[in-house]
This record gives C-alpha cells, sequence and structure tokens, in this order.
C-alpha cells in the first residue's frame, strides 16, 4: 500500500486503485474521502461465505456471487471524486469480471445486479441508510440488508424507476427470489 493521502484531498479511482491493498486496513471511498472501515468479525464473514455457496450452486454461469470486494458506483464523472463501497457480497456479470481482469481498475456499478450488505452493530445505520442511497444512485438493480442476528432474515429491495428502492419485504427462514434469476436461500443455514 503506498502512504495513505493527505488529509482533505479528494481521491478519485485512479487514485485510489494506487493505494493498492494492505492487511492492516479495509478501505472505501465516499465522495472522494478515504474511510477507514472495521474489519468484520469471524462470524460476520462465515455468513457471507456461507451465502455464497448458496448462491454459487444456483446462480447461471453468466452471474458470479463475489464476497469483500471493492466496486466503483460510477456516481462521478471520470477523475471526480469517487464513491468505491466494498460490500460483503455482490451478484456480478461474470463479463464485469473479464473486463476488469483485461482492463485492470476495479468492478464497476453497471456490472453488478445485486448488492449484500450484512449487518453488523456498528453498520446497521451506514446498511439501512447511507449505502441504501448510494446504490440507488449507482443504479443497483436489487440491494439485499441480511440482518444475521436470530432470527436470520434478509430484506430485498428493487430498483424502480418512479420510486428508487421499493422494499420486496423481509423474509426469514428462506428468502426466494425471481431476479435476477431463481434463487432460494436458507436463511437459517447461515449462522
Amino acid at each position: 500500500m503506498t502512504a495513505l493521502p493527505e488529509p482533505g484531498q479528494l481521491l478519485t479511482i485512479a487514485d485510489y486503485v494506487a493505494l493498492g491493498e494492505d492487511d492492516r486496513y479495509r478501505l472505501e471511498l465516499e465522495e472522494g474521502k478515504l474511510l477507514m472501515v472495521p474489519s468484520p468479525e469471524p462470524e460476520h464473514n462465515l455468513v457471507a461465505l456461507g451465502l455464497c455457496y448458496q448462491l454459487r450452486a444456483q446462480l447461471p454461469r453468466e452471474l458470479v456471487a463475489v464476497p469483500d470486494v471493492d466496486v466503483d458506483l460510477q456516481l462521478t464523472p471520470e477523475g471526480g471524486p469517487a464513491t468505491v463501497r466494498r460490500p460483503d457480497v455482490i451478484i456480478v456479470r461474470r463479463d464485469e469480471i473479464e473486463r476488469r481482469k483485461a482492463e485492470g481498475g476495479i468492478l464497476r456499478a453497471s456490472g453488478v445486479l445485486v448488492v449484500v450488505e450484512i449487518v453488523s452493530p456498528g453498520t446497521r445505520r451506514t446498511d439501512y441508510r447511507i449505502k441504501r442511497g448510494d446504490y440507488e444512485d449507482a443504479g443497483i438493480e436489487q440491494y439485499w440488508i441480511l440482518d444475521p442476528n436470530p432470527p436470520v432474515s434478509m430484506l430485498a429491495l428493487r430498483l424502480t424507476d418512479e420510486l428508487g428502492y421499493v422494499d420486496n419485504g423481509e423474509a426469514s427462514a428462506t428468502f426466494t427470489t425471481n431476479s435476477p434469476c431463481s434463487l432460494t436461500i436458507s436463511l437459517n443455514q447461515l449462522d
């Protein structure tokens, strides 16, 4: 990881990518401002891993479930102060993975179909309010908020042209959807 930017410096996608990776920090970028976010607890990661296993078994070849990866929300023109989130899990088009591999950089919101955030005690407001607005503004079709506290539940939001994200209802025990494809998630098996 290169040196952290000066306080007050607004970063672009290129600046963010140039920082590289470092095991000491988990970073996100909000309107050009670098955020250091706490690493998830092991239990949180186990829920994400369980979700990825269930998704992988059901997704068609052209879609991929990826945990803990940077996504450029594409909220500003290239070269402007950027917003990068690191969702717990995403469902992304395989061709977006291939684009990133060929061009470098990070994944783009335009290739992401579903973002999943797993609620932690310190992220509840961020997940339900701030990130909801960011993902909505980025045009991501589905935003799922998974709360691992018993009883495990999933709140599914879908993007509409008129109203932004609309609540599809909260599921417990089993979550089923037809978007982006037919999926059934056994929520009780995620803990």
